[in-house]
């Protein structure tokens, strides 16, 4: 690859496209420099309008709030639901219908987000998208082959968006991101909008970004996604260990939903006590991380400028005070990993 002389769009971008597509059961996806900006594109890849309302959650990454604004779109948070801590179809069903009756701002378009590998229920979703006439565009980040009802995460909207920061189950040594669309035509002029609007070099035919996959990323990428569905059923095996050796009803676990294939991201478990018990792993050698501590509508560069239903976002404030990640990786030891069991086990 490096005696090619292609260093960006080249061969190895194009079969890393062409072989996450397959993975994913679909069309080639388009490969852009990072996972903010694969939202930003398929976002305007849809023709998102500038002002216009774009719903979606608060308990989420920052990056998903930012690449809505990018894009040139408003956010309206919906809360999420309790047990999945995913977008719910009743609640984002409830969300749109007081929205409407009180905002001017148009909805077009809804950014669901499959967080720590958790699918959300999108056969629910995309109905309620249908029936009110919106866009649903998918935020896989943290989902790559997950499934919900034997279906791939991704492939449910009318676009999605996915990462390949480092730490994410299918990792660049870099930064990386792609997009899917499910028409072909959206497709092809996200190719265009990801460099400069280019068709011809140098001759815009659209107000265009900066934002490609290089070579490198890709061949990397190209041998570590062999591995992902391996890897992301080890993660799956750990979750259950973690679910068998820890028995503490002070910690509250993930769960599996019936439809849907958790990748295991990251094992976030919740507790009413959780700064306490973060603190006592810590003085155990053990490093237990908070994703995410702060609702995005909690935040000092968000905070105010959003709708939010006339109830709030009680849920989502609730998760935010209460999850606690677990250490869970591929390589972890099952010694490691009961040891962690054990010190959470005896916790008050």
């Amino acid at each position: 690859m490096l005696k090619s002389g292609r260093y960006i769009l080249g061969k190895e971008v194009h079969a890393f496209e062409n072989e996450f597509g397959s993975f994913l059961g679909s069309d080639p996806v388009v490969g852009v420099a990072n996972g903010t900006d694969a939202l930003v594109l398929a976002l305007r890849g849809l023709g998102l309008r500038s002002g216009s309302g774009v719903v979606t959650v608060s308990h989420t990454a920052t990056a998903t709030v930012a690449a809505i604004e990018l894009a040139g779109g408003v956010p309206v948070f919906t809360d999420i639901d309790p047990h999945w801590m995913v977008m719910d179809p009743q609640r984002l069903t409830d969300t749109i219908r007081e929205y409407r009756k009180k905002k001017n701002i148009p909805l077009q378009a809804v950014v669901v987000v499959h967080l720590y590998g958790q699918p959300a229920d999108m056969m629910g979703i995309r109905k309620v998208c249908k029936k009110e006439g919106l866009l649903l565009v998918e935020d896989c980040a943290q989902s790559a082959g997950g499934l919900w009802s034997s279906r791939m995460t991704g492939t449910w909207g009318d676009a999605a968006a996915f990462s390949f920061y480092p730490t994410k189950n299918l990792g660049a040594l870099g930064d990386g991101g792609a997009v899917l669309a499910s028409n072909r035509g959206v497709t092809n002029r996200i190719r265009i909008l990801r460099e400069y609007g280019w068709i011809r070099r140098n001759e815009s035919q659209l107000a265009g970004m900066n934002s490609r996959l290089d070579e490198l990323q890709a061949a990397i990428l190209r041998v570590k996604l062999k591995a992902l569905s391996k890897e992301n059923q080890k993660r799956r095996e750990l979750a259950n260990l973690y679910r068998k050796e820890i028995r503490n009803k002070e910690i509250i676990l993930p769960e599996e939903r019936v439809e849907g294939r958790h990748v295991y991201h990251l094992f976030v478990a919740r507790s009413l006590h959780r700064n306490r018990l973060q603190r006592y792993l810590k003085k155990n050698g053990i490093i237990a991380n908070i994703h995410y501590p702060f609702p995005i509508h909690r935040q000092p560069g968000y905070r105010g400028r959003f709708w939010i239903p006339k109830a709030g976002l009680p849920e989502t404030e609730k998760a935010a005070r209460e999850v606690l990640s677990l250490p869970l990786f591929p390589e972890i030891a099952h010694s490691d990993l009961k040891y962690i069991s054990t010190k959470l086990n005896i916790f008050k």
